[in-house]
This record gives structure tokens, C-alpha cells and sequence, in this order.
């Protein structure tokens, strides 16, 4: 999900720009931009990209035979 080719261009995600506050980035071609904005020298860098939060696990449908292992 990471390194998909179809990401959308935005500034927050690109490895000309750096980050100077949460809500901009310091761009080496455009001076302060939006995390937002975008521009057509955008260069993906996926190690900017901060995955979503895992969903939590709900353990309280869950018993001890759910993890038990069946033996044929």
C-alpha cells in the first residue's frame, strides 16, 4: 500500500520538501507550501508516508476454542 504506483500527488509525500511545522513544507523548487498542494515536480517518496492506525482488536467475541488447533 506503501509503494503503490497511483498515489496522489501531494507536497507531504514528496522528497523535495521538508517538513517546517504540521501544516507546511518547505519545498526546494516552491519555497513554503501546503502539505496539501501539489505541483508537477512531484517525486514520491514512500518513506514519508505514515501508515493509517491498525483497527482494534476485539477480543471480546473471541474464546479459547477460536485459537485451539483442530486435529483430524
Amino acid at each position: 500500500m506503501l509503494f503503490r504506483k497511483d498515489i496522489e500527488p501531494r507536497c507531504i509525500y514528496c522528497s523535495r520538501g521538508r517538513p517546517i511545522s504540521g501544516e507546511e513544507i518547505a519545498c526546494r523548487r516552491h519555497g513554503i507550501m501546503s502539505v496539501d498542494d501539489r505541483c508537477g515536480h512531484f517525486r514520491y517518496d514512500p518513506l514519508r508516508r505514515v501508515p493509517p492506525v491498525p483497527a482494534p482488536l476485539k477480543t471480546e467475541r473471541l474464546s479459547a476454542a477460536d485459537f485451539a488447533l483442530e486435529e483430524d
